[in-house]
């Protein structure tokens, strides 16, 4: 974890996310001097289809049962805590002791708010994915985590946040799932390996599961093709496979099919990627967090527009930290999803943006978009974090009201629409925050902005309410 920086400089910061930026004139044929909200190339954000996994996911599905996601919730084998029992608070009173408390917060399990392996990233909810809101009868959300160590890529976190456990008003189970990419080993057997990325960003449409690849574009993955290495629910047993072979979740060294033994890092659930999106532009980026005025973007993070029922939306956005350097903020576009199938639509193989902008700030963590206005979460080491609003105004995207503080950390974003109620119900803003709580760090202890990791959510109208 970064040190925390001075007080004089965060004061700077959050001064400088309070009035409007002060804009250089771009200067014709010159893309890296275009102003912060100013427009830019939308098809630097389009994309085509990457390789057919098909055969490969089949092959899986013939080797390995699946599972649904209603089935996994109930399995769950961890305890998420909400109410009085979540005492985790990233949030304090804020930096500038102006902090918007969330509406609502879930708190890990003790082993997962505190490893320093797994860093969670993305968020999305049934919300994104459906327009009732459920699914079958429950109304999961979906977390993301990458393997800060190595080695493991990424897994998904699936909790209820409404349904309780019997017996525990305030407890939430949930259940990691183990991202993985299939392929046919030397030997021409289907085998798969980890999903090797940061995984910043996560949205869910119908089936599928959009994961944010960097510099590449985007995974997808299929809620249909959830595999199960231990139906049984006896770990010191291997399970027979529908291939006839065998399967383990003890070994916490191997992945894929090894010696006849299909393996997942010891989790009970693997999820293999079905298809991939892939940038039509070359990259100008790199691994760095400094960022290019053109060419493709990084996909730091992604979301779902579902305001206009007939044009959904997926938001992708990129992460930027400038410098005198590299004053590029980061850019922001729109890319259109078939409601008939739950893919990006595309025409001629390309998926085509319909829109994108230069942001008005950088270090931002997650986008989200409803009805024309955007909600940016930024975030700067382990202070408070700052949520924005942004909306398109003179065909620019400028800054709408003041900064409002937030929690230490802050993620990806995701919009629960209420489109499920008659009426329209309560809508939420949820995120997640990154760091641990670490009381050996004393960047982590400030009472007015402490570590801690947790999901929140705010009510939209408590963010629209503030100036």
């Amino acid at each position: 974890m970064p040190p925390r920086k001075t007080r004089g400089r965060y004061a700077a910061w959050v001064a400088s996310a309070a009035v409007a930026a002060v804009l250089a004139v771009p200067l014709i044929g010159s893309p890296a001097h275009a102003a912060p909200g100013d427009p830019a190339t939308a098809s630097s954000f389009n994309l085509k289809s990457g390789p057919d996994l098909s055969a490969q996911v089949a092959d899986l599905k013939a080797a390995l049962p699946t599972q649904g996601v209603q089935d996994l919730l109930d399995q769950g084998n961890r305890v998420a805590k909400t109410g009085a029992s979540c005492t985790t608070d990233p949030f304090g009173s804020g930096d500038d002791g102006n902090v918007l408390a969330p509406a609502k917060k879930l708190c890990w399990d003790p082993g997962d708010s505190a490893t320093d392996e797994w860093i969670p990233q993305g968020m999305t909810g049934v919300s994104d994915a459906q327009t009732d809101e459920l699914w079958g009868s429950r109304k999961p959300l979906v977390t993301a985590w990458y393997d800060k160590a190595g080695g493991k890529g990424v897994r998904l976190s699936f909790l209820d946040p409404q349904t309780a456990i019997p017996g525990d008003p305030d407890g939430r189970r949930y259940r990691h799932v183990l991202l993985v990419e299939p392929y046919y080993n030397s030997y021409n057997h289907v085998s798969y390996k980890a999903v090797d990325i940061h995984a910043g960003g996560i949205a869910w449409y119908k089936y599928y599961l959009y994961v944010a690849d960097t510099l590449n574009g985007l995974r997808v993955f299929d809620m249909r093709s959830i595999l199960d290495l231990n139906p049984d629910q006896n770990a010191s047993v291997d399970d027979t496979t529908l291939d006839g072979l065998k399967s383990n979740v003890r070994d916490d060294t191997q992945i894929g099919r090894q010696n006849n033994v299909y393996y997942g890092y010891t989790y009970r659930y693997v999820m293999p990627q079905v298809a991939s999106y892939k940038f039509v532009s070359a990259q100008g980026n790199t691994s760095a967090a400094t960022c290019a005025a053109t060419g493709a973007p990084k996909a730091s993070y992604i979301s779902v527009d579902r305001s206009a029922t007939t044009t959904p939306a997926l938001i992708m956005g990129e992460y930027c930290d400038s410098d005198d350097t590299h004053p590029e903020k980061g850019r922001v576009g729109t890319l259109p999803i078939d409601d008939a199938t739950g893919l990006l639509k595309s025409a001629n193989g390309v998926v085509a943006a319909t829109g994108a902008f230069y942001l008005p700030r950088d270090l931002t963590q997650g986008a989200a978009r409803y009805d024309g206005m955007y909600y940016f979460n930024r975030s700067w080491t382990t202070h408070s974090g700052s949520l924005r609003r942004a909306t398109v105004s003179g065909g620019r995207l400028v800054d709408y009201g003041a900064n409002i503080t937030n929690a230490v950390g802050p993620e990806d974003l995701s919009f629960e629409h209420g489109q499920s109620v008659p009426g329209g119900g309560t809508q939420y803003l949820w995120s997640l925050t990154e760091h641990r709580m670490d009381t050996t760090d004393p960047t982590c202890t400030d009472a007015g902005s402490p570590c801690g990791r947790v999901i929140y959510a705010h009510r939209v109208t408590d963010i629209l309410a503030r100036p």
